[in-house]
């Protein structure tokens, strides 16, 4: 699971939740290299012509155009949200790069999650209402994984403090 609860400390819970990434960077460079030898393929019956010299460019673009989708991607998912739970408070942090950091929090007696299984930008999209506001949670995970954090969130904001 792209997310993780730990325990600060005896009253405090914190939850950490990042994008789930499929492919790492060691596979990414497998398949950047993958894609440049197989256009090498048709290439190399052209050596010694000049059309060797219209296909080349053709071909370090594609590269190029890949490595820099993969990067923009990787960028893109670096996103990661900061739940903390003490015995008063709850506090989420969302942190996107390039951004400026947004936070929310209310008392924690209030915070409640809600699951909205249509309608939302994404099927069972979950969010906490609290403090007269309502905050997306997780909004990068899975199906799967939104139901389950719900259901986590649904125990833990109702446990006691120090579960």
């Amino acid at each position: 699971m792209p997310y993780q609860w730990t325990q600060t400390s005896d009253t405090e819970q914190e939850l950490r939740l990042w994008p789930h990434n499929s492919l790492p960077p060691r596979g990414a460079m497998i398949v950047i290299f993958s894609v440049f030898l197989f256009g090498l393929i048709p290439i190399l019956a052209m050596l010694g012509s000049i059309v060797l010299w219209g296909l080349l460019p053709f071909l370090l673009l594609t590269v190029l155009g890949l490595w820099l989708a993969i990067q923009t991607n990787y960028k893109a998912r670096s996103v990661f949200e900061v739940l903390t739970l003490d015995g008063t408070r709850a506090q989420l942090i969302h942190l996107t790069p390039g951004r400026q950091q947004q936070e929310w929090s209310c008392n924690r007696y209030w915070a409640r999650p809600e699951m909205h299984r249509k309608g939302g930008p994404v099927p069972y999209y979950v969010t906490l209402v609290g403090d007269g506001r309502e905050v997306e949670i997780g909004a990068f995970l899975s199906e799967e994984e939104r139901i389950s954090l719900y259901d986590e969130l649904v125990e833990r904001l109702r446990g006691p403090a120090t579960q």
